[in-house]
């Protein structure tokens, strides 16, 4: 797949920003970039805006967003996001499908939400939630730093009576569990590679909390609950300037259909409710989020899964606040949370999502083999375990797989395969979406100066124009405006209303005695008339618009 710039590395800002405005450039008639907002580090929230101008402005086209980096570390998104981008328009003279999404659709791209986060862990051997502000930060235990001075926090292994682990006997490199009855030999505790913060009442080692533990995903307005209920969730709903931007945004693009949301990791379409089973939810919505989502799985392999019944693991205190269930419980737009790159899988001890209990030895299974895939995969990012001088431990252990470009994200020579992918789901997500057609105008003459009007709207989409029953059910449906030019209206509103026309997703489709059978079609046409006076040979206009699924006009001759 062509592209105007390469994706075999992550972008740091500066990189990201010259490709946006480099792209800006090349395509001004196809592209335009605005900044959302400033981030409190003084780095640019980009939005781009993709189509063609020539063919209609952004806002009269149905509309997908896409975004990535919503959590700092999951940067594979941003690259994703970009190369949708990027691949849109290198490719808009030379193929028919670019071509076509960018002449009747938007593309709202927001690559990076979280700049100063992204920077952060792309800079520096420190990982992190969203962004490098510190927040409800608590002194003690062991604070995550590079002690050898390679870049990369790894593990950190410290010989103690009380440690819970043993090395492996047949591999050294590996640890086992110590079993109950065991009472010789060396012991370890397992730690990331890191200094001693202690307090006077730390007598028993500990992880310390992340200094900056902000978490966006937990910040926005649906289902969002207090610290003491939902860690990282910020002081209030939008407290965070980057996530109040996206929903301006969101708020300020009515045309918007439908949402993609890059996170990692997982190789999971993740798709809402996340609040409540997805029994309790609309059938014909879960149908239409699943179809969706079915072609992400023919094109990532990813498994499609609701959040609420797969995903959670504990359904009582489920993780709320997500940017998800924001668009989908309170907007009634389809959205999907894409969980990039599977090293597990990859590695053949592939995750169990929404398991109550934590089972240690199958997590212990899972580590190791993912540790010998990257061994023969990606060996740049592993390093044995080698005996350092800890300043408060004395002699200890440090080693492993570099987490954040082998389980976190992909290693570098893996990023291209998913970000080429995931544009073709991108496509595929935006052609599905609610498309307003003028099938035809006509025209009758009644009389002398007397004509009746026909005008037949259809939608040739697969969604329907209110999106979602969520969507009526909030009653956030905006009907479809279907206006007639000439003042001279004798019967029938000039401005007339269509609530809603049916996208096939709605039609009824099964077999018959063995033939296979359209039960019913979906009612994706109505018809508009109107007994107009005018004169032979004039022309008049009929146009009609909806905030979702686009506008069209066309002319009739009297």
């Amino acid at each position: 797949m062509k592209t105007t710039f390469k994706y075999d590395h992550y972008f740091k800002y500066e990189e990201m920003k010259n490709n946006l405005e480099a792209l800006q450039n090349q395509y001004p008639n196809l592209m335009q970039l605005e900044v959302n907002c400033v981030t409190p580090e003084g780095r640019n929230q980009y939005a781009a805006a993709l189509t063609n101008q020539k063919t209609g402005t952004s806002l009269s086209k149905p509309a997908l967003y896409i975004d990535g980096n919503i959590h700092a570390g999951e940067v594979t998104a941003a690259e994703a996001a970009m190369y949708t981008l990027d691949y849109l328009l290198t490719n808009y003279e030379s193929d028919s499908k670019c071509k076509e999404v960018l002449d009747h659709y938007t593309l709202y791209i927001i690559p990076r939400v979280s700049p100063d986060g992204a920077e952060k862990y792309l800079s520096t051997p420190y990982t992190l939630r969203s962004a490098p502000r510190e927040y409800m930060y608590k002194k003690g235990g062991i604070k995550k730093e590079d002690l050898d001075n390679d870049g990369v926090i790894r593990m950190m292994r410290i010989p103690t009576p009380y440690g819970a682990w043993k090395k492996d006997p047949e591999d050294e490199d590996l640890m086992v569990f110590r079993q109950p009855c065991d009472t010789e030999g060396e012991f370890y505790d397992i730690y990331p590679e890191g200094i001693l913060n202690e307090t006077e009442n730390d007598n028993n080692l500990k992880c310390e909390k992340d200094v900056w533990g902000l978490d966006f995903n937990r910040n926005f307005p649906l289902g969002w609950f207090p610290e003491a209920r939902q860690e990282g969730a910020g002081k209030y709903p939008l407290s965070n300037p980057e996530t109040k931007a996206l929903v301006d945004f969101v708020l300020a693009h009515n045309n918007i259909g439908g949402a993609a949301i890059g996170h990692t990791s997982g190789g999971l379409f993740l798709y809402p409710p996340g609040t409540m089973a997805s029994a309790k939810a609309f059938p014909s919505d879960m149908n239409v989020m699943k179809s969706i989502s079915a072609m992400g799985e023919k094109l990532l392999s990813y498994k499609p899964m609701n959040i609420f019944d797969s995903f959670m693991s504990d359904q009582e205190h489920f993780d709320s606040g997500a940017l998800d269930d924001w668009f989908y419980q309170s907007q009634g737009i389809p959205a999907y949370t894409v969980e990039f790159w599977d090293v597990c899988t990859k590695a053949g001890a592939a995750y169990e999502w929404g398991q109550k209990e934590t089972d240690k030895q199958k997590d212990l299974k899972r580590f190791n083999a993912v540790l010998a895939w990257v061994k023969t995969n990606a060996p740049e990012y592993y390093v044995p375990w080698h005996t350092i001088s800890h300043p408060s431990f004395g002699k200890v252990e440090i080693g492993g797989f570099n987490s954040k470009f082998t389980m976190q994200n992909p290693p570098e020579k893996f990023l291209q395969h998913e970000c080429e992918q995931d544009a073709l789901f991108n496509i595929s997500f935006v052609l599905s979406l609610p498309k307003l057609v003028m099938e035809s105008v006509t025209s009758d003459r009644i009389s002398d100066h007397m004509y009746k009007v026909t005008a037949v709207l259809g939608n040739h989409g697969y969604m329907s124009t209110r999106l979602t029953d969520e969507a009526a059910a909030l009653k956030t449906v905006k009907p479809i405006i279907v206006s007639i030019s000439t003042d001279s209206v004798i019967s029938g509103s000039k401005n007339t209303e269509i609530q809603n026309l049916e996208g096939f997703s709605q039609t009824d489709t099964g077999c018959f005695y063995g033939n296979l059978t359209t039960l019913q079609s979906a009612k994706a046409k109505a018809a508009v008339t109107w007994i107009i006076k005018g004169d032979p040979g004039d022309i008049v206009m009929v146009k009609a618009s909806n905030e979702k699924s686009g506008s069209v006009e066309a002319a009739v001759t009297l």
